[in-house]
C-alpha cells in the first residue's frame, strides 16, 4: 500500500512504524477469512483490510478521528488472527495500539462510553478495588434484568463466589523443592488474582516441584495490558514501569531465568514492553532485558522435565487463547504437556476464532462478545468435552459464563497430574453432578 507520512511524521518512531505496516498490506483479504468480526457481520469495515483503511486515512493526515473510525475500530477483538493469516507480515497489533491511542486523544466519546471506560480502567487492574466491586455486584444481581446492556454484562461475568486473597500473591519467595534448576519471577497480576487465586497456587505448587525457585516481586501488578487497549497509553506505560523496576530489582540480586506469565493475555504485552516504553531513557534497555526473559508457563514446561504423571481418564478441550496463539505463535506446547501427562486432549473447529473475551471487549462490546461465545461454545460441545482448558482468565471467565462443562487453566490440569488437588472448577462440577 502506498502511504504519503510526511518525512516530519517519520521522525517519530511509532509513525514509522505504522508506515511499515501499512506499506506491508497488499490487500490480498486473506485476513478476512481469520477475522471473528468480520465473519460474523460481513462488513468489510469490520475487517483487518477494512480497519486499516481507516487508520491510514485517520494517521496519515493527523485528523481526529470520527464517530465511523471508532464504531469499526472498537470493534476489533485485537485477536491478532490476522497477523496469523498475513502472508505479508503486517504488523496489525502496533498497527491498532497506536490508533487507539490516537483516538483516545483525538475522540470525545458520549459520556456513557467515557464513564464506563473509566471505571474499568480505575478498577479491574486493581485487586482490591475490584475484589470489594464484586462483592457488590451480587447485590445488584437480583436486578439484572433492568439495567443496561453494558452494566448487565458485567454483572453476568461476576462470579458467584468471590476468593478471599490467596497468600500466594504476596511479595515472597518460594523455593524449589527439588534440586533447582531454574529461578523465575511469577507475575500474579490483577484481575486474575481476584477471579481465580487458585491458577497462581497451581503455578507455585507446579513450577516449585519442577526444581523451580519462585519470586512474587514486590511492586509488581498489573501488566498495563487492559489499559493499553483501551488508548490509555499512559496508565499503561505506568503499570510497565512498575513491574520493570520490580523486576529488575530482583534480577540484580540474583539473575533471573524467565519471567513466567500464567494470562497469555498479559504476555504478548509483557513481551512488547520495550516498545511500549521506547525512548524512555530509564526504562527501555531494562524493559528489553526483563521482555526477552518473558515466557508463558507452557513455554517454561516444555524445558523442565515433567516427573511421571499418574493418568487422568478425561478428555479435555483445549481452547487456544487467541493471545497465545496469535499474540505469541504459541500453539503446539500447552495440547502436547497435556498429552504428556495423560489427558486425552481434542481440539474444536474453528480453533483460530476469537471466543469473544478479549481483555474488556466483552464488556464494552457485548452483544457481539456473546454471538462469538454461542459460537465458540458450540464447536467445543461438539467434542463431548469433560473438562475446558485454556491458558488465559479472560477466555475462561468468558467460556464459564454459558456452559456447565468446568473450565480450567492447563497448568492446574498439569498440577493435578504431576500430584497436586484436582482442579476447583472441576471438583465442584463432579459434586453437582454426584447430587443431581
Amino acid at each position: 500500500m502506498q502511504t504519503h507520512f510526511s518525512p516530519a511524521q517519520l521522525t517519530d518512531p511509532q509513525t514509522r512504524d505504522c508506515a511499515t505496516a501499512l506499506r506491508k498490506c497488499v490487500h490480498c483479504g486473506f485476513c478476512t477469512a481469520t477475522c471473528p468480526t468480520y465473519v460474523e457481520l460481513g462488513d468489510e469495515l469490520d475487517s483487518p483490510r477494512g480497519r486499516i483503511m481507516l487508520m491510514k486515512s485517520m494517521l496519515e493526515a493527523q485528523r481526529p478521528a470520527t464517530e465511523r473510525d471508532v464504531r469499526h475500530i472498537d470493534r476489533c477483538l485485537s485477536c491478532l488472527s490476522c497477523m496469523t493469516t498475513c502472508p505479508s507480515g503486517v504488523n496489525y497489533m502496533h498497527l491498532v495500539d497506536t490508533s487507539r491511542a490516537w483516538i483516545e486523544e483525538t475522540y470525545r466519546r458520549p459520556l456513557v462510553d467515557r464513564w464506563m471506560r473509566a471505571l474499568l480502567a480505575w478498577l479491574l487492574p486493581h485487586p482490591r478495588r475490584f475484589r470489594l466491586a464484586l462483592q457488590a455486584a451480587k447485590l445488584a444481581k437480583p436486578f439484572v434484568s433492568i439495567l443496561p446492556a453494558r452494566v448487565r454484562a458485567m454483572l453476568n461475568l461476576a462470579p458467584t463466589r468471590v476468593s478471599a486473597p490467596s497468600p500466594v500473591d504476596r511479595p515472597q519467595r518460594f523455593a524449589a523443592q527439588a534440586r533447582q534448576v531454574r529461578r523465575v519471577a511469577l507475575l500474579s497480576g490483577c484481575a486474575q488474582q481476584v477471579l481465580a487465586p487458585h491458577i497462581n497456587e497451581a503455578t507455585v505448587r507446579l513450577l516449585t516441584r519442577l526444581g523451580c525457585e519462585v519470586v512474587v516481586a514486590e511492586g509488581a501488578g498489573c501488566c498495563g495490558a487492559l489499559t493499553h487497549h483501551m488508548g490509555k497509553e499512559e496508565m499503561a506505560r505506568a503499570a510497565a514501569r512498575a513491574n520493570v523496576d520490580a523486576w529488575w530489582r530482583v534480577h540484580e540480586q540474583s539473575p533471573l531465568d524467565a519471567i513466567v506469565i500464567n494470562a497469555s493475555g498479559c504476555g504478548t504485552t509483557v513481551k512488547d514492553y520495550a516498545r511500549l516504553l521506547r525512548g524512555e531513557v530509564e526504562y527501555e534497555q531494562r524493559a528489553a532485558v526483563l521482555a526477552a526473559l518473558a515466557v508463558d508457563i507452557s513455554q517454561l514446561l516444555t524445558t523442565l522435565e515433567l516427573p511421571r504423571c499418574s493418568p487422568k481418564d478425561i478428555a479435555v478441550t483445549y481452547h487456544s487463547a487467541c493471545s497465545l496463539q496469535h499474540g505469541q505463535g504459541v500453539r503446539e506446547a500447552p495440547q502436547a504437556l497435556l498429552r504428556a501427562a495423560g489427558f486425552t486432549v481434542r481440539e474444536p473447529v474453528e480453533a483460530h476464532l476469537c471466543c469473544g473475551s478479549a481483555g474488556t471487549y466483552n464488556l464494552l462490546q457485548p452483544a457481539i462478545a456473546e454471538r462469538l461465545k454461542v459460537r465458540k461454545l458450540a464447536a467445543i460441545a461438539a467434542t463431548a468435552p469433560q473438562v475446558i482448558a485454556s491458558g488465559n482468565i479472560g477466555c475462561m471467565t468468558q467460556l464459564a459464563g454459558g456452559t456447565a462443562v468446568a473450565v480450567v487453566h492447563t497448568v492446574e490440569l498439569l498440577d493435578w497430574a504431576t500430584g497436586g488437588p484436582m482442579p476447583l472448577a472441576l471438583a465442584r462440577s463432579q459434586a453437582a453432578s454426584h447430587v443431581s
